[in-house]
């Protein structure tokens, strides 16, 4: 089992479970057509499904929000850092489509340099390795061949335990693991860890049932909704497209609340 230490520990104290900061606030992105000051704030332990008309403005988000991405104007925080501070800290993690990692290298290779980056020797990172490994289902025979030779599904499991190392507090995921099965795949991404953050963005909502709590649609580059997962079924709608775009039509939900206040965490 992954274990989860680090967001428990920092968002545990009294006075911040009162205050509910937010994990991740951005206000005014603009990034060509797909952000027009795209602006919210969601608490710590939300795990918040993007989806986009266009779609690809979902996956812009979660670039600009991990900083591979310059956006054109706007502020990002997270964890109470501003991006690349938050980054540099280790606090956050990025999963996209391409586990990023070079063919030739092996999963074991591949762990080996995260614990490296993320500060971790000795016992303490052949703990974190074996503990990530189990976690993403990595089979033992795969640990030590090139991530070219044992396929698509194996490279992304590495790439996922490698985002994981560290127990960042906010993992930032751009459809992450479309070579395992659905099922699988939403095993992988429901992290332990009552006040860690995850946002994810995706093509394929309905893919995604058990792991949000939250689901957002960006539209003309803004949030048109930002609402519970559970409003959906409250108004008979499907998680899907088409669904979270009815359910920002109806006018129920708006941005606004997202904007001013973080979004309240599960308890």
């Amino acid at each position: 089992m992954l274990a989860s230490s680090t967001p428990d520990a920092l968002w545990s104290a009294p006075s911040l479970r009162v205050l509910r900061p937010a994990a991740v606030d951005c206000a005014d992105l603009v990034q060509g057509r797909l952000l027009d000051r795209c602006t919210f704030s969601i608490a710590a332990g939300t795990r918040l499904l993007v989806v986009g008309e266009p779609d690809e403005s979902a996956s812009v988000l979660v670039r600009v929000l991990a900083g591979l991405t310059r956006p054109r104007r706007g502020r990002v925080s997270i964890a109470g850092l501003d991006g690349p501070a938050a980054l540099r800290a280790g606090r956050v993690a990025h999963l996209g489509p391409d586990p990023g990692m070079p063919g030739w290298m092996t999963p074991r290779e591949a762990l080996g340099l995260a614990a490296d980056l993320a500060g971790m020797t000795g016992q303490a990172a052949a703990r974190a390795i074996e503990r990530v490994v189990a976690h993403t289902h990595i089979p033992g025979d795969a640990l030590d061949q090139p991530i070219r030779r044992a396929g698509p599904a194996v490279g992304q499991r590495a790439g996922l335990a490698a985002a994981i190392l560290g127990d960042p507090e906010v993992l930032l995921l751009d459809e992450p693991l479309r070579a395992l099965d659905a099922a699988e795949r939403a095993s992988l991404l429901r992290l332990p860890g009552r006040r860690r953050t995850v946002i994810l963005a995706s093509r394929h909502p309905a893919s995604e049932a058990g792991i949000a709590t939250h689901v957002a649609l960006l539209r003309g580059g803004r949030v048109a909704v930002l609402a519970r997962v559970d409003e959906l079924a409250t108004h008979g709608l499907p998680l899907s497209l088409r669904g979270i775009g009815a359910l920002a039509d109806r006018g129920a939900f708006d941005a606004r609340p997202a904007t001013a206040r973080p979004v309240a965490a599960p308890r």
